[in-house]
């Protein structure tokens, strides 16, 4: 409503395209990106396979205690090549999406409101939005064998999100 810009930080598995959301702010500076950084470390850590490389831009944000972060869980940094715009290509295409699907059918109303419906919508993408990549799969979802063959789905369920901006869809069981 006060026609404020404000910045969202993510990150992006890009074996599993699933999305991290570490948060949004209307000044990014080095220090926020830190914290950002700061808060999502332990995602990224804390698993069987821990990450190992992270790919970042060569914005000023980026300052050296941000890669400390990550250094210091043994994550190595690279750093994308100058005037290279496809090395950034999966963040991109979810920005486009984001904005596509979302963003561009609501009116946000301040910092808090694009917040909840950031969450909402990483839900859908993260569980329910098919991708090409991962063979017409959600990232989080479990590794399922295609059916081969005429397949009776019986009923099917709606979920609708976002206001019905977002519709999911499920088999009844």
């Amino acid at each position: 409503m006060f026609f404020r810009r404000l910045y969202v930080r993510v990150f992006i598995e890009l074996q599993t395209r699933i999305v991290h959301f570490a948060g949004v702010t209307a000044h990014p500076t080095g220090v926020c990106v830190t914290q950002h950084a700061r808060n999502l470390i332990g995602t990224f850590t804390d698993r069987a396979a821990p990450a190992r490389i992270l790919i970042r831009d060569r914005d000023a944000k980026y300052s050296a205690s941000f890669d400390e972060v990550f250094r210091s869980e043994g994550i190595r940094i690279i750093r994308t090549p100058v005037r290279a715009p496809r090395t950034n290509a999966v963040t991109k295409r979810w920005f486009s999406s984001l904005r596509w699907e979302c963003l561009d059918r609501l009116l946000i109303v301040d910092r808090r409101h694009l917040e909840q419906v950031l969450q909402v919508y990483l839900g859908h993408y993260n569980t329910h939005r098919p991708h090409r990549s991962l063979d017409q799969r959600a990232p989080a979802s479990p590794v399922q064998v295609k059916p081969r063959g005429v397949v009776d789905i019986g009923a099917v369920y709606r979920r609708d999100r976002l206001g019905g901006l977002i519709h999911e869809y499920e088999i009844a069981a």
